[in-house]
């Protein structure tokens, strides 16, 4: 079966590359010199800052284990990072908006240097402050860093259409080629240097640190509402009042709460459902393959929103249909193929279905990614950006937290059977954002027509 997983991976190689060398004019945007300096500029420090994150992701598991920890003080740790997320990230992220974009980008630097120091201590207490520190870290990361860019972008008065293809490269980078590197860097340090599980965790300190001299030389600061008479509890007050008042801005919350929550769900099952009977698996060589899967998604999404149409409300329906249908086929496969009872081995026919279509949904998280930045940039007023992102991960987080909680509670097939259920709901929320999105648009059709007929003949 090795062979399987060296087919996947270079049909996934090939289809990538020709999607890439075989962009028309049609499929790429044309941009001035000042606006790809800046863009290659974001391209840096944001590959910079993924790399901090991937290189420690397959490896935190691991380390607690060699410090003796069982799957109970393993699990906690892991909800007191997503707890921390939620509570401790909302206000941290949100101060962004007051406090400065830039200087939150720092602080994630420092927050998530700090916490990579933690891991060189088997203290429980540590390794749990290390946990919430990592919470915070994740909330600027995801929230932070695009809200500096879409001011900035704005600010310099770049085209809108230009961010599409910032986002879109961001992913194809940071989401995707890095992760692989990172992922291929990790496994270097460990297995093959054998620098031990902690090794991981200092080279992500390194490339924060340099991340972070970037950011302070070549970075000017930006602002959400700087109004000095506007405290947190007001912030978050206009935050929620914006998203109760606006439709588009709480349908965008709900879809990407439900899809993350569904995506993060995913990264917890994926590797019981490819190994039910402890079969042997190539974990790495297939994260790597889930990655150039997300790569592709983006590269899709970069030649999608180079053009007009379709729109991404309009073609996003279709992709969450499609996760949806892609995360129903363990529960499809277990019904028409008969589950093995043999223990070890090699992977079975039916994972090997599985990986095709985790693959599918992985294309479709490249694809998501992108597509949501670039709603949110039209959707999320400017003055309160990095507060109202950091709203829509509060469910996200309590999803998350509940799933570990329980992860052991419902069978796998349950769990994918509602993560497909949210997903197809998503779809649905994205086909109402489409119908107010296209109103305004119809609505002064209709006003000009009525316009034009009002006017008198001139005879």
């Amino acid at each position: 079966m090795e062979a399987f997983y060296y087919l996947v991976f270079g049909a996934l190689s090939a289809v990538v590359l020709g999607i890439e060398l075989s962009k028309t004019t049609k499929d790429r945007i044309n941009t001035s010199p000042a606006f790809n300096s800046f863009k290659n500029n974001y391209l840096v420090v944001y590959s910079l800052m993924m790399a901090g994150d991937w290189l420690q992701g397959p490896y935190v598991y691991f380390l607690y284990t060699t410090y003796g920890f069982g799957k109970g003080d393993i699990g906690q740790l892991f909800i007191a990072g997503f707890g921390s997320s939620m509570l401790f990230g909302t206000i941290v992220g949100s101060l962004a908006d007051k406090q400065g974009r830039r200087r939150a980008c720092v602080t994630y630097c420092i927050t998530y240097i700090l916490s990579c120091i933690t891991k060189h201590s088997p203290q429980y207490r540590i390794l749990m402050i290390g946990r919430i520190l990592g919470g915070i870290a994740t909330s600027l990361l995801f929230s932070s860093f695009e809200s500096w860019l879409v001011a900035e972008h704005n600010k310099r008065g770049f085209e809108q259409q230009w961010l599409s293809l910032t986002f879109s490269k961001a992913i194809f980078l940071g989401n995707g080629l890095v992760a692989i590197l990172a992922g291929l860097f990790g496994n270097l340090l460990v297995d093959t240097l054998q620098l031990g599980p902690v090794a991981p965790f200092d080279a992500a300190a390194c490339f924060l640190a340099i991340g972070m001299a970037v950011i302070m030389s070549s970075w000017s600061e930006n602002y959400g509402d700087p109004s000095e008479n506007k405290d947190l509890l007001a912030q978050f007050r206009g935050a929620a009042v914006a998203i109760a008042s606006d439709e588009k801005i709480a349908l965008l919350g709900a879809i990407q709460s439900l899809f993350e929550g569904s995506m993060y769900t995913f990264v917890f099952l994926w590797t019981p459902a490819l190994s039910p009977n402890d079969e042997e698996i190539p974990h790495g060589f297939i994260f790597a393959t889930f990655m150039l899967a997300s790569m592709l998604g983006s590269s899709l999404a970069s030649r999608l929103m180079a053009r007009s149409s379709p729109r991404v409300e309009s073609y996003m329906q279709i992709v969450f249909v499609v996760s949806s249908a892609s995360l129903m086929l363990p529960i499809v496969t277990s019904f028409l193929l008969p589950p093995s009872k043999v223990k070890g081995g090699g992977i079975s026919f039916s994972s090997c279905l599985h990986i095709l279509g985790f693959c599918t949904f992985e294309a479709c998280v490249g694809i998501f990614w992108p597509s949501i930045m670039k709603m949110r940039s039209q959707y999320i007023p400017e003055e309160a950006r990095s507060t109202i992102m950091n709203f829509f991960r509060i469910p996200l987080n309590i999803f998350v937290c509940i799933v570990l909680y329980n992860v052991n509670a419902f069978p796998i097939s349950v769990m994918f059977g509602m993560c497909s259920i949210f997903l197809f709901v998503a779809s649905i929320l994205q086909r109402r954002l489409m119908m107010i999105a296209d109103k305004p648009k119809t609505e002064d059709r209709s006003m000009k027509e009525r316009d034009s007929e009002a006017e008198p003949l001139n005879i």
